[in-house]
């Protein structure tokens, strides 16, 4: 007797589209470092890193003041792009993160770094900031302080 039954396969993660990251170690920075270079920038005026957020349906609760939206799932295919926009702005950190930076921040960290890399450019460097956006967050008043949009409750029931 047949079934008429059919199996539900989960759709493929929105990554499998793309290569995997050379890497699997990207290079980190914490919270209190970041807070150390937006202190530093604040004196000099000057700001030679860019704050990264992927969040894309999830950019809930604020973000760190300055950084900008880059949603990991249309990332991959403007590296070129993003890479030559921060060569001419004269950063040299590009900083990624999410909410936790243990998925779409660290791979997109580590795509942009491969870039780097194949660009033999030594000066650029890509890396992830350490428990992302919700170690931000809830590391006290001097970190929400430096939140755009932050909402309280989502941060305290997350």
């Amino acid at each position: 007797m047949e079934s008429n039954q059919s199996t539900v396969v989960p759709p493929a993660p929105w990554y499998s589209g793309y290569p995997a990251p050379r890497s699997n170690t990207p290079n980190k920075i914490t919270c209190g470092e970041v807070l150390e270079l937006l202190k530093a920038a604040d004196i000099s005026e000057a700001k030679d890193f860019v704050l990264i957020d992927v969040r894309r349906n999830d950019y809930e609760g604020g973000s760190i003041h300055g950084s900008i939206n880059i949603p990991a799932q249309s990332f991959y295919t403007t590296i070129p792009s993003w890479y030559s926009l921060f060569k001419a702005a004269g950063v040299k950190k590009a900083i990624w993160y999410c909410n936790s930076s243990r998925g779409r921040g660290t791979r997109s960290a580590l795509w942009f770094q491969d870039y780097i890399d194949g660009s033999n450019d030594t000066e650029l460097k890509s890396m992830i900031l350490v428990d992302g956006i919700k170690g931000w967050a809830t590391n006290g008043d001097e970190y929400i302080g430096r939140m755009d949009e932050y909402v309280e409750s989502y941060w305290k029931s997350s």
